[in-house]
């Protein structure tokens, strides 16, 4: 039984080091490639403080490592939608929370405004862009069927006018043109005019 419990134990220290490695590398690849999307993997092995071979080891390549930082974009975007509770909000405030949402997203995430890294191809699972589009055409759905909503416009088009809305303001505060408290507020007003609906009361939250 000792002998178990000792070779058990270094077992778990390299899975433990593993384990920070990974979280290192997909943090460091977060802020670099947020920051420079051109960016290698030796320039995202030197912010995470690793190597460049310890970077391979776990990820054999630059797209393998760019699809488990999507992945880990995506595990936040479920949660997040899911905690928001977009589903039983009057929809106004559902549109409001989900804004807030991306908004928090796109902060953690700049890389998911790139277009050429969120289009690599995916060997399997749901595209977290996808998902998050097609929770918000589900939500001006709900909107236009109980009339807080215009139904003049296809509910399709708006979700892709709101998330095009959404990189717009989000390339503003990057270009320094607004701050992010005005950005986030004058998407808001946006959507909320796009879509016909008035701004929800929100001193309730």
């Amino acid at each position: 039984m000792a002998d178990t419990l000792e070779s058990a134990a270094p077992t778990r220290r390299r899975r433990s080091d593993a384990r920070r490695s990974i979280d290192a590398i997909i943090g460091a690849a977060r802020t670099v490639l947020g920051e420079r999307p051109d960016a290698s993997m030796e320039d995202i092995a030197a912010v995470a403080g690793v190597t460049r071979q310890t970077v391979y080891a776990h990820f054999p390549s630059r797209d393998a490592l760019i699809l488990a930082l999507l992945d880990a974009a995506g595990a936040e975007t479920f949660a997040a939608i899911d905690a928001a509770r977009l589903d039983t909000a009057p929809p106004a405030e559902a549109l409001a929370r989900f804004l807030d949402m991306c908004w928090q997203l796109l902060d953690r995430f700049p890389l998911l405004l790139d277009p050429a890294l969120i289009r690599i191809p995916r060997p399997s699972g749901p595209d977290p862009h996808d998902a998050a589009t097609a929770m918000l055409e589900r939500l001006i759905q709900r909107g236009q069927r109980t009339g807080d909503f215009d139904r003049a416009l296809n509910a399709s088009w708006l979700a892709a006018a709101i998330v095009g809305l959404i990189h717009t303001a989000a390339g503003q505060v990057a270009a320094g043109r607004l701050t992010t408290d005005a950005a986030a507020t004058v998407l808001l007003k946006s959507t909320l005019r796009l879509c016909g609906a008035a701004a929800p009361d929100r001193t309730q939250r």
